[in-house]
């Protein structure tokens, strides 16, 4: 009753099996996995010295894991691609930033190559000051450059401080509003346009009627560009408009859109 599926029971024959088909087709001669892989693996080694008299080989290594134990996989749920249809950059900074510190310090020197001695500062920063998270940042900043380009890493940055209130909206360039654009919910607001504050509300989906916009408004839960604004008869204009034309709207801590 909880035997192997047919799946589990094949795997390492497929497995094996595909080993011997590269060996012949392209002369593959070595398979490299994690150290779970270890008995496919080798099955597909003893399959070519059987069935084509070859000599192939296993090259495996640990396995990366959190540290809760589960593995860096894409079998293990929140998956990170370096594709950015899969995974944009703006995703994939974020990932390296929420990084548990258990976790961080260890990735440094798994998928960075800075230096050692700037791993053993970033080590004693994280320390000092781990609000600050210093580590996260060094992975996030250095990952997110070296797949997506020099130019993704501020953008991301500047788009997240954005969104957490650490940076003032008026500061941050058309791009970085762009991924937040992206990323989230976005509401049209044309060119030349201005609305009341509550009906733009409800145009983002920060709020189901003008009535309950309204009573948010008035209880100093909305923020218009990062700004608590408490007047109900608030209109948004052109003086408002962001960089690349944006308006960013806030209802409590983390719900938020952009009018576009």
């Amino acid at each position: 009753e909880e035997g192997l599926s047919y799946t589990e029971f094949s795997y390492m024959l497929l497995q094996a099996y595909d080993f011997l088909h590269l060996y012949r087709a392209q002369g593959c001669t070595l398979q490299v996995g994690g150290s779970d892989q270890w008995g496919n693996i080798t099955a597909g080694t003893e399959l070519i010295r059987r069935a084509a008299g070859g000599e192939a080989h296993a090259l495996v290594a640990p396995l990366v894991t959190t540290a809760s134990g589960a593995k860096f996989g894409k079998t293990e749920g929140a998956t990170i691609w370096l594709d950015p249809e899969r995974t944009s950059p703006y995703r994939f900074h974020q990932f390296w930033i929420n990084a548990d510190d258990r976790d961080a310090l260890p990735w440094l020197r798994r998928f960075t190559f800075l230096e050692r001695a700037e791993i053993e500062r970033l080590e004693a920063a994280q320390g000092e000051r781990p609000a600050e998270r210093p580590a996260q940042r060094a992975l996030a900043d250095g990952g997110t450059t070296r797949v997506h380009g020099a130019a993704a890493a501020p953008s991301v940055a500047r788009a997240a401080l954005v969104l957490v209130g650490d940076f003032d909206p008026r500061e941050a360039d058309a791009e970085a509003l762009a991924v937040l654009a992206r990323e989230g919910p976005a509401a049209p607001f044309a060119p030349g346009e201005t609305a009341p504050l509550v009906e733009l509300l409800v145009r983002a989906g920060l709020a189901k009627s003008k009535s309950e916009a309204r009573r948010q408004v008035e209880q100093g839960g909305v923020y218009l560009n990062q700004r608590r604004e408490q007047s109900p008869e608030r209109a948004v204009g052109a003086d408002d408009r962001l960089a690349g034309g944006y308006v960013l709207l806030r209802k409590g801590k983390r719900d938020y859109a952009l009018l576009t």
